[in-house]
């Protein structure tokens, strides 16, 4: 059997937002990974020549979720999103939840609970397609603040993201990479995978290039938050054999930074 290839458009949107359009070639059918800026996703679907036919929602967040009407009107789509906060999203037809699968055509998927930005939180990931859409879990060297969980779940949620495979590309919401870089390297200063990548990030941002999607393998090795588990961080951030603390310490400071 052929392997399904999947084509992902990537654009900004809004003030600091990314906009996915997810096309399965085979089939034709086009998902929206969240909807920031309806008339943007719009435009883009109508350059590339697809037809947006569902709408994934990471969380309810207006920046996330904002669009859903306006795009389902142009276009009939049905839109899926968390469970847990199916009464927030804007026209939800189809609530998911940890363990169900969502298909883009022939392309098949699974949803995750990542809750703690957000209680509902979800992602949907396409290993065989090495893609995990993260919404606000998760960004390059950063992740999301812990607007209405607990740092625990959080952390729980980082955990199970940790776990996917490390070739795998997080295809998070927002270029926040060039701050996060700055707040990282108060935490570990003397990482040297850290300092390559905050490097990396100075090169790609200097040529206005988006430093998204980031792959799992190099955030293991710089993302301070993704390190909590770590002894030696843990000893850095004054809570040995915590990894909950040394998570909440990290991003405690990074709310102040």
């Amino acid at each position: 059997m052929t392997q399904i290839t999947l084509d992902i458009e990537q654009f900004p949107c809004l003030n600091d937002n990314y906009g996915y359009l997810v096309h399965e070639p085979v089939s034709g059918a086009t998902a929206a990974i969240d909807t920031p800026d309806a008339e943007a996703y719009l435009k883009r679907a109508a350059e590339k020549g697809w037809q947006i036919s569902m709408i994934l929602n990471t969380h309810w967040h207006p920046d996330h979720a904002g669009g859903n009407l306006k795009i389902r009107e142009a276009t009939g789509c049905t839109i899926y999103g968390p469970v847990g906060e199916a009464a927030k999203i804007p026209g939800i037809d189809v609530a998911v939840k940890e363990g169900d699968q969502v298909s883009i055509g022939a392309a098949k998927g699974r949803v995750l609970d990542v809750p703690g930005h957000t209680l509902g939180h979800n992602a949907y990931i396409f290993e065989d397609q090495n893609a995990a859409f993260v919404g606000d879990a998760v960004f390059a060297l950063g992740c999301g603040r812990v607007f209405e969980g607990t740092m625990e779940m959080m952390w729980n949620s980082l955990s199970k993201l940790k776990a996917l495979p490390p070739s795998i590309r997080l295809y998070c919401a927002h270029e926040y990479t060039a701050s996060n870089a700055k707040f990282a390297v108060t935490i570990e200063p003397e990482n040297p995978d850290l300092k390559a990548y905050v490097d990396w990030v100075g090169e790609r941002r200097a040529k206005g290039l988006p430093t998204v999607p980031a792959v799992l393998e190099r955030e293991l090795k710089a993302n301070p938050f993704l390190r909590a588990g770590l002894p030696e961080l843990q000893a850095a951030m004054g809570h040995p054999g915590d990894a909950v603390a040394t998570f909440a310490e990290i991003r405690g400071r990074k709310d102040r930074f």
